[in-house]
């Protein structure tokens, strides 16, 4: 019911990194855990970056971490409405790694690693090792979105009310429990209002892009060079749209396409999970190593009846309930990486004997709940960017009549998606973001992977073809992204494009044929 992330700082990138910084060294200190308090700066001035050195960098234990060679945050203050600037300001929160050579120095390399609602500071802060080879010539550089975490984060309650929300069964059995789930949504949606109403009109894709632009003048920079993964691309196709003259070379990775209604949007997306499921119980059956099941069918039918004893009996995990929803969606944040496959295989086994932890760190990962009860802004920012982007307010029978089709697609991941928060959004949306056409501007290049659950392979042609100058390149593997998946195919056509401005030939696929 509540929809699913199309990204990486929740689950999606958070665990698709972690085998990719391990490999880099950065496993030690380069990670982060809570942390809500700003950088240290902070820009008074609109249009100007105060850079000083980050002062909430954390270890995964906790610990603060030493802050890293080169490594700044700051603060853009930007209007809080572009449409009326004397409505007040908002101040987005930036983290930089100087360049470090040996290279001439191409600019700024500007960073969105999706969600909506992921935190680029966060995420890079953990991620920049990862990027080494883009970093000799470029100031890599993230942010966090207006509405996530240091830049206005949205918040919607406090633990008991995210606990609530986020441990909801994605699909009621009986009309007592569609009520209930109402009733949680509708809860969550006026929460949200409450605490964050001043704001929420104003947090959107949009908004973000005209924020974009600020940043590159404050960097000082010709053109916007940009790497977009998963929502971020549909960030960087709006920015191309509105400023296709300033575009530089823009990578798009794991690709959206923002022409979609809510129902297709659901219908696809659910669709790329089945398929990446089913891939994985495939794997994990193929040595006889499999824990969950001799072969897919088994498996698939332990999951099923697990499932179903949890949605009678949840499992108690500490002072807490692992539910059916809970489960469903420590499933899904497995399946954003191949590599975390092998866990997803363990984690099962053992709930399937009655221990949850290993599916509730899932969940919490994906949620991002930390083990003190606090949040991210993830499960918040998602929706609040999500139900501004779109003008669609689905009514109850086009939500049963979603349901009921994505279920067809998938019993396991069918659900209404988005629509049954947004039907209860406190302010209204706009199709705004759905318009793209950067045409003029120089070319993108647009990465789409064939085994991705979260943005299926068929929205990157799409995508291509609305941006009027996007370069389709075609990742043949599993898993949520392509350039962070291990792939020196494309790494070498990516870091090719990005660090000598190598544009791909058509029809360029990856792994090499």
């Amino acid at each position: 019911m509540r929809g699913i992330p199309a990204t990486a700082a929740t689950a999606a990138l958070s665990m698709a990194l972690a085998a990719t910084l391990a490999a880099c060294g950065a496993g030690e200190d380069g990670g982060r855990e809570g942390g809500t308090a700003a950088p240290s700066a902070a820009a008074t001035t609109p249009g100007a970056i105060a850079w000083a050195p980050c002062t909430d960098i954390k270890r995964p234990g906790g610990q603060r971490a030493t802050p890293e060679p080169g490594e700044e945050c700051g603060k853009l203050t930007v209007p809080l409405d572009y449409a009326d600037p004397a409505a007040g300001t908002i101040d987005i929160a930036l983290i930089r790694f100087k360049a470090t050579g040996p290279g001439e120095r191409i600019g700024s390399l500007l960073f969105n690693f999706g969600g909506p609602g992921a935190s680029g500071v966060d995420t890079l802060a953990q991620a920049a090792k990862a990027f080494g080879a883009l970093r000799t010539r470029y100031d890599l550089v993230s942010f966090d979105p207006r509405g996530v975490e240091r830049s206005s984060g949205v918040r919607c309650g406090g633990t008991a009310e995210m606990d609530e929300y986020t441990s909801v069964d994605s699909v009621p059995e009986d009309a007592a429990e569609r009520a209930e789930i109402e009733k949680v949504v509708e809860g969550f949606a006026d929460a949200c209002e409450q605490t964050s109403g001043k704001v929420l009109p104003y947090i959107g894709t949009v908004n973000a892009a005209e924020d974009m632009e600020r940043m590159r003048a404050a960097l000082g920079d010709a053109k916007l060079n940009y790497v977009g993964m998963s929502y971020g691309t549909h960030l960087g196709a709006v920015y191309a749209t509105r400023y296709p003259k300033n575009v530089g070379r823009f990578l798009l990775d794991a690709p959206m396409d923002p022409s979609l209604s809510m129902r297709e949007h659901t219908l696809a997306q659910t669709a790329g999970f089945q398929q990446a499921y089913e891939s994985f119980l495939k794997d994990c059956v193929k040595d006889g190593q499999c824990k969950i099941g001799a072969d897919a069918d088994a498996a698939d039918g332990n999951v099923t009846a697990m499932l179903e004893k949890l949605d009678d009996k949840p499992l108690a995990v500490g002072g807490r309930e692992l539910t059916q929803g809970l489960a469903v969606t420590a499933i899904a944040s497995a399946l954003y990486s191949e590599q975390t496959w092998p866990f997803l295989d363990q984690a099962l086994s053992t709930a399937m004997r009655g221990d949850g932890q290993g599916l509730m760190f899932l969940a919490d990962t994906y949620t991002g709940r930390e083990p003190d009860g606090s949040y991210s802004t993830i499960m918040s920012s998602f929706p609040a960017i999500s139900c501004v982007d779109t003008a669609e307010r689905p009514d109850e029978a086009e939500l049963l009549k979603t349901e009921k089709e994505a279920l067809k697609v998938s019993p396991l991941f069918g659900s209404a998606g988005m629509g049954s928060v947004c039907s209860s959004w406190p302010v209204a949306g706009s199709d705004e973001s759905k318009k793209i056409d950067a045409s003029g501007s120089a070319p993108i290049m647009v990465i789409a992977g064939t085994g991705d659950p979260a943005t299926p392979y068929e929205w990157g042609p799409k995508l291509t073809e609305q941006l009027g100058t996007g370069v389709l390149v075609t990742y043949k593997g599993e898993g949520h992204g392509a350039y962070m998946s291990g792939d020196e195919c494309v790494k070498q056509v990516a870091d090719g494009y990005l660090l000598d401005g190598e544009v791909p030939a058509e029809g360029t696929t990856c792994p090499k044929e």
